[in-house]
C-alpha cells in the first residue's frame, strides 16, 4: 500500500468512497452526494493549503484523509479539522490509522499544533450511525472536548456532534507561522 497526495484527478474515485457515507449513514451530514465538479473544487481548495492524502492498494484508492481550516480567523491558523473516509470493504484493516499517522506528521511539519475532529454521535441506537469513529479517534490519542446535543438531523432522527482534539505540537509564547501549502508525505 502506498500513501500519496490527492489531486483533482482522484475526485471520481474519492467520491465513489464518500457517496455511501452520504446516502447510507449519518457519518456525513450532507443530504445529497456532491457533484463531481463540486467535489473536485473542494479538493483543489483544500489541497492548496493543507495535506490531502490517499491510500492506494493494487492501483485502487481505498481511503483518504485531509485537514482543512478549523475557523477562518488568523488566530486559528495553528488548528485544523481533520477528516477521513475509508472504502466500506476496507474498514478495520489499519488503513485509517496509517492515513491519520501520515496526516498528523505532515501537519506537524507545517507547524500545525491542534488537530480537531467533528464526529457525529448517535443519540440513541441507530442503523445509520455507531460509535466506531469516536473509538477510532480515542485510540489515536484524541480526547473529547465537547458535545453539541441533537445538532444534526438526518434520516428522520437527531444526532449529536462530538468535538475531539489532539495536540500535535508545542504551544509556545510566539509560535512560528504555519507554512500553508508546504507539506510533505
Amino acid at each position: 500500500m502506498e500513501i500519496e497526495r490527492v489531486t483533482t484527478a482522484d475526485a471520481e474515485e474519492l467520491l465513489e468512497i464518500y457517496a455511501p457515507y452520504v446516502r447510507e449513514t449519518a457519518i456525513s451530514f450532507e443530504y445529497e452526494v456532491p457533484t463531481l465538479s463540486e467535489f473536485s473544487a473542494r479538493i483543489a481548495r483544500i489541497s492548496a493549503k493543507y495535506p490531502y492524502i490517499k491510500a492506494v492498494e493494487a492501483g485502487q484508492v481505498i481511503g483518504y484523509a485531509y485537514a482543512d481550516c478549523f475557523k477562518g480567523r488568523k488566530a486559528y491558523d495553528w488548528s485544523v479539522e481533520s477528516t477521513i473516509y475509508v472504502r466500506k470493504n476496507s474498514r478495520r484493516s489499519g488503513i485509517g490509522k496509517l492515513l491519520y499517522g501520515r496526516l498528523e506528521q505532515s501537519l506537524a511539519d507545517m507547524g500545525i499544533l491542534n488537530m480537531n475532529a467533528c464526529i457525529a454521535s448517535p443519540v440513541c441506537e441507530s442503523r445509520y450511525l455507531n460509535d466506531d469513529s469516536l473509538r477510532f479517534h480515542r485510540a489515536l490519542g484524541f480526547t473529547e472536548v465537547g458535545c453539541f446535543h441533537n445538532s444534526g438531523y438526518k434520516f428522520g432522527q437527531w444526532f449529536d456532534m462530538v468535538w475531539m482534539e489532539k495536540m500535535i505540537g508545542d504551544h509556545t509564547a510566539a509560535p512560528p507561522d504555519v507554512r500553508f501549502g508546504d507539506w510533505q508525505l
